[in-house]
């Protein structure tokens, strides 16, 4: 039974974070937490009376800070995290096939999808699948910092994310044009970077992007990977 999550977002850095919870449950997941939203994401978690169980991160984040360490603090929650992100603090170091489980029967499949940067992750539950920076609607993530690999990318999305059925929600972890979700078959058929598109023709297109630097990045990254807190906390 496919069960939407809460999407939240992000103005500043465009970056989406979601709360997962089954109907009737009482215990909650939150993906990608900002710190600017603390507040926010607290109140949604009271006003439906749920309790946050873990809090997952997809990679360590360059453009934005997380909250996961403040939300720890808040609530008792235990923070996941990919195990090649350098995120230490964490109670969790995910690995590619463990399973995260909570309420009475939910499980989330962790699915190591390397590329934006070396230990990305995604996340497949219920028919959804949260694919952080590794997979846009009609984009990807970018894979010039962060031991970033266009051929990794390629491998990840293609063998891993588009290797899900077809109907499988598609739930980015940045939208740049107002688009909330998509499918595994709709990227497959249309998106922009990877349909049609040979492994070598994709290693091309993206080393020719030329992005420019994160505004964040050396101030985000080594807060991330200590969840966000002052270093000593």
């Amino acid at each position: 039974m496919n069960i939407n999550p809460i999407q939240l977002f992000d103005t500043e850095s465009s970056t989406y974070t979601y709360i997962l919870a089954a109907p009737g449950e009482e215990e909650a997941v939150i993906i990608d937490p900002v710190a600017r939203h603390l507040e926010r994401d607290l109140r949604h978690l009271e006003r439906l009376g749920l309790r946050l169980r873990y809090v997952l991160e997809t990679h360590a984040h360059a453009d934005h800070v997380t909250s996961a360490g403040r939300l720890r603090e808040r609530t008792g929650a235990a923070a996941a995290v990919p195990a090649g992100c350098g995120i230490a603090p964490a109670e969790l170091q995910l690995r590619d096939g463990d399973v995260i489980r909570f309420g009475t029967n939910e499980e989330i499949r962790v699915l190591h999808t390397p590329g934006h940067t070396a230990g990305s992750m995604s996340y497949v539950w219920r028919g959804n699948v949260f694919t952080g920076d590794t997979l846009l609607i009609d984009g990807c993530g970018r894979t010039d910092f962060q031991s970033g690999s266009a051929e990794a990318l390629y491998d990840s999305i293609r063998d891993k994310l588009f290797a899900l059925p077809d109907e499988t929600r598609v739930w980015p972890g940045h939208d740049y044009r107002e688009q909330a979700v998509s499918t595994i078959g709709w990227e497959k058929r249309h998106n922009a970077r990877l349909a049609g598109r040979s492994r070598e023709a994709f290693v091309q297109l993206m080393a020719e992007l030329h992005l420019p630097k994160p505004k964040m990045i050396d101030v985000a990254v080594p807060a991330n990977q200590n969840l966000g807190l002052p270093h000593g906390v």
